[in-house]
């Protein structure tokens, strides 16, 4: 397994992975359905957006971002997701800790993730890799003006 930059041109492989609406809010929040690989080109061009891929072999599995703040001395971890076809091998959790690995090679000093409450798959991911809730007056005042209560984490 390597985690790799993120090569635009897999994006509308990995802009195809959602399979329902659902899906695609609980994964980047978007609400169009299906995604266009455009869009998830888009995103490497963000500022402090730092994309990785997954692969098993000759096989991308996996993407995730990292969103770093200088200012703020902390990482993101952002808009994960396992290819359809790999799902439940724990390749989530493997992609996860990879991205951990990157964060602190960073050398800023906090990681966070938020979730959509209802991705209970990916909760118990993220647990599994070390991430607990961050404190009840930091997660109100992060979901300020968001579209939903997320649930905030933070690597422990």
């Amino acid at each position: 397994m390597d985690l790799l930059p993120f090569d635009t041109g897999h994006a509308t492989t990995v802009a195809s992975w959602p399979v329902s609406a659902a899906e695609v809010v609980m994964w980047c929040g978007l609400r169009d359905f299906p995604v266009a690989g455009s869009t998830v080109a888009a995103w490497q061009h963000e500022t402090d957006v730092s994309a990785r891929m997954l692969v098993e072999g000759e096989q991308l599995v996996g993407y995730g971002e990292l969103w770093c703040d200088a200012e703020e001395d902390e990482v993101e971890l952002a808009r994960i997701i396992v290819a359809p076809g790999a799902r439940g091998r724990g390749l989530g959790r493997v992609l996860v800790r990879g991205l951990l690995a990157e964060a602190r090679r960073s050398g800023l000093s906090e990681v966070f993730m938020r979730v959509h409450p209802d991705n209970a798959g990916a909760l118990r991911c993220y647990r599994g890799a070390g991430f607990g809730p961050v404190d009840t007056e930091s997660a109100e005042a992060w979901n300020a003006g968001q579209p939903v209560d997320y649930v905030w984490l933070r690597h422990t």
